[in-house]
């Protein structure tokens, strides 16, 4: 028994001294393993310099190289004599990044996290903690439900695949009916994107805990129709067709167009805009997440949308209006074209996530700000 110990207390200390320093500068040795790690693993990690390390026990690998993959960058992984290849980062911005091992130059990934669907890819993703990471963790509140959900498309002639987070009062109410939320993904994400990455019951759970916002359903759906990078206009029908009446069939909503509302991240933020241009009489609030804009003209050339939207919410990354910026012309200003839109009678909002990028962490404030402007 104590020469099991020794050995095993042996190995913890080879495992923790594991270091090759891959990233620029001296590694400040304070790495914690992330949330973002499957149960019993120790790989991803992050430092207080927002490095990221990841660790893996490979000692018969008949290999030449193994690199770590983050933020499109490639860090050299070492191998010790035990068998332990390991490397971090640079440092990286607060936040969730994807990431994937490059093994002798096949991506793979990191067999110790949790994987996620992006860059139409299950892959690994890990979260560097921001000062407002509360806000999108689980707490000990009163906790909502993500039920995956099956629907027949006629558009598509086709099942397909949705998810439907309910608020922790709905069981409780059985009598109650509540307004919706049609939230769709980014480009090359799906129908998981907003429920794994995006934490979006964490947000609910904790915005209604905190009685800043109204209950309301939200509806997660794949709006990527069939090429996993491409994008089809023609998901405004699948929604209104197909969609709309299996979730105002099965669940107790309130289904008029003043109880619905539709918000989307980056590609997702752009089918939104054709949507509510092409059925303003189907949503009455829209959201876009780093996703372009909507300017003044185009609301005027749409009076049944300028008329109808009793809001529209537009947001970006602080660090993404830097030129190109996704889905606006360049040289135009997103926030004084929501001021515009604000000046021709329409109630408009715009916000700026501080310090990110176009980015999950962008995207998670974005639907906590929108979240309490909803249904009030």
């Amino acid at each position: 028994m104590n020469k099991l110990l020794i050995s095993l207390a042996t190995v913890a200390c080879i495992i923790s001294a594991v270091s090759c320093g891959s990233g620029s500068g001296k590694v400040r040795e304070d790495f914690v393993i992330a949330s973002n790690a499957q149960r019993g693993q120790e790989s991803p990690q992050y430092n207080s310099e927002r490095r990221v390390r990841v660790r893996l026990y490979a000692p018969d690998a008949n290999v030449k190289s193994i690199k770590l993959d983050i933020d499109a960058k490639l860090y050299d992984l070492k191998r010790n004599r035990y068998g332990f290849w390991a490397g971090e980062s640079d440092p990286l911005d607060e936040g969730f990044h994807y990431y994937q091992l490059v093994v002798d130059g096949v991506n793979v990934p990191d067999p110790g996290s949790e994987y996620y669907y992006g860059s139409a890819r299950w892959g690994s993703g890990v979260d560097i903690p921001s000062p407002d990471s509360e806000l999108f963790e689980v707490q000990k509140v009163p906790q909502g439900q993500l039920r995956g959900t099956y629907y027949w498309s006629e558009e598509k002639q086709a099942m397909r695949h949705c998810f439907v987070y309910t608020p922790a009062e709905y069981d409780r109410n059985p009598d109650k009916h509540y307004p919706v939320l049609y939230l769709l993904p980014g480009g090359a994400e799906n129908e998981y994107s907003w429920a794994r990455q995006g934490r979006i019951a964490q947000i609910m759970d904790n915005l209604l805990a905190a009685g800043k916002c109204e209950p309301f359903l939200i509806v997660m759906d794949n709006c990527q129709l069939e090429d996993p990078w491409g994008w089809e206009e023609d998901y405004t029908s699948i929604m209104a067709n197909d969609l709309i009446p299996m979730v105002d069939t099965t669940f107790r909503t309130i289904s008029d167009r003043d109880h619905r509302a539709m918000a989307g991240l980056s590609y997702g933020g752009l089918q939104v805009k054709w949507s509510a241009f092409a059925r303003p009489d189907i949503i009455s609030y829209v959201g876009l997440f780093s996703g372009g804009t909507i300017t003044a003209e185009e609301a005027a050339e749409n009076p049944a949308f300028k008329d109808g939207m009793k809001l529209v919410f537009i947001s970006f990354g602080e660090t993404e209006l830097v030129w190109p910026t996704f889905g606006i012309e360049e040289g135009t200003d997103p926030v004084q074209q929501t001021e515009d839109l604000k000046a021709s009678g329409m109630n408009a909002h715009f916000y700026l996530s501080p310090r990110t990028h176009h980015e999950w962490l962008s995207w998670r404030r974005s639907m906590y700000e929108f979240a309490q402007m909803l249904f009030r």
